[in-house]
């Protein structure tokens, strides 16, 4: 986007610095990365932060109304509405498309927003690798903060808070097999902090717990990266613990937040980088142009189930139209120039929330490149220059 520093770094561009860039990040912790890695960053300028950040901002104002649990408690299904929230979510993310206006301006399109937390060890190790094999200037930053040792100060704070690492836990459900473990590996590197499989997590009175070489060892606070969308297709993960019941035990991430910050309250957010949305359910006359409109589950992850070429038969036939949102299609625009066809970008800024802070400060970024229909590194793995990325913000 920054076309100075495309043009320099396609130039350098070369397979084997990508390659000899994939085969360290495969060795560093002996475990090959599954999901695909784009061969190139994002160059972003300082006006399109802007315009990201500013949307951002308005987003917060709403989530920080005083009444906003009351305006999102339907959110949450009765049978996973869990103790222990807490007055605010701890992590939020913001995914924007770069699209173009009317115009012809460039410019971000809200796509989706979570309460849920995303990958800061990995970001960070991706952006120091891709620093270390081209030639990225210095003056542009994938984090947000003062400096590495603020950033990293800041998600330790969000993850352990004031507990001990050791009795911290990543919950996840079968950890060392999600596309997301190198993650994982970086946040026991990081933070200290390991990955325990809710599964492994047992209760003895308000005390949960896990064991780890002979000894059972106390939790005091969980970083959850459990969907619960996914546990419910595992009928093999069976949690070891009563979710419904209320623990000695801090959440950094409590699972309602999921629910709350989601597609659920696209319909009541105001600002012009957010498409046209509607609950299904409460939409009173169909657009007569389907053609440029998407349905989405409220809470899918990763773009499933969404259906992009719609008729007024697929509407009809939805069984549970309160569960889906109905939104004006997005055309990203192949903004960045690759040796072949020109690439999409979607970029997502990661906030934190610390109790030290009134409001979120934004910490860092990831950014997904695609050639086709479907963004994320689980969609159009024959192609090049697509897959993971991150930022690199003027």
């Amino acid at each position: 986007m920054i076309s100075t520093y495309r043009t320099l770094f396609n130039k350098s561009f070369t397979e084997a610095k990508y390659l000899n860039m994939l085969n360290e990040m495969n060795a560093k912790y002996n475990y090959r990365i599954p999901f695909r890695i784009a061969e190139s960053p994002v160059f972003v300028p300082a006006w399109f932060k802007k315009q990201m950040t500013s949307a951002c901002e308005n987003i917060i104002d709403f989530i920080n109304q005083n009444h906003f649990k009351q305006l999102t408690q339907a959110s949450i299904p009765t049978q996973l509405n869990m103790p222990g929230e807490g007055s605010h979510s701890i992590f939020l993310a913001f995914d924007f498309a770069v699209a173009r206006d009317d115009s012809g301006q460039l410019v971000p399109r809200l796509i989706e927003l979570q309460g849920f937390p995303s990958l800061f060890g990995w970001q960070h190790y991706l952006a120091t690798c891709y620093r270390k094999f081209f030639n990225i200037d210095s003056k542009l930053n994938h984090l947000f903060t003062d400096s590495v040792e603020a950033y990293f100060e800041m998600v330790r704070e969000a993850i352990t808070g004031n507990r001990e690492p050791e009795h911290t836990i990543l919950l996840e459900i079968d950890p060392d097999n999600q596309n997301t473990r190198i993650d994982f590996l970086l946040t026991e590197k990081f933070w200290g902090v390991k990955s325990i499989c809710i599964s492994k997590v047992k209760s003895s009175g308000k005390e949960l717990y896990y064991e780890y070489g002979g000894k059972r060892i106390p939790i005091h606070r969980i970083y959850n990266r459990v969907i619960f969308d996914e546990l419910g297709n595992r009928p093999d993960i069976i949690p070891g613990f009563d979710l419904m019941r209320e623990y000695d035990v801090e959440w950094a991430g409590h699972p309602n937040w999921f629910f709350r910050i989601s597609k659920f309250i696209m319909p009541e957010l105001m600002d012009k980088s957010i498409p046209e949305t509607y609950f299904l359910d409460r939409i009173k006359t169909i657009p007569d142009d389907l053609e440029n409109y998407v349905l989405k589950p409220l809470f899918s992850f990763s773009g499933s189930g969404v259906i992009f070429h719609l008729t007024r038969e697929i509407l009809n036939s939805i069984p549970n139209p309160s569960e889906y949102i109905l939104q004006r299609k997005v055309v990203y625009e192949p903004v960045i120039k690759s040796p072949d066809e020109p690439v999409k970008a979607e970029l997502r800024l990661l906030y934190l929330w610390n109790d030290v802070h009134l409001r979120p400060q934004l910490a860092i970024n990831m950014a997904r490149l695609s050639k086709g229909e479907m963004i994320g590194v689980k969609h159009n793995k024959n192609k090049t220059w697509v897959g993971g990325s991150v930022g690199f913000y003027e």
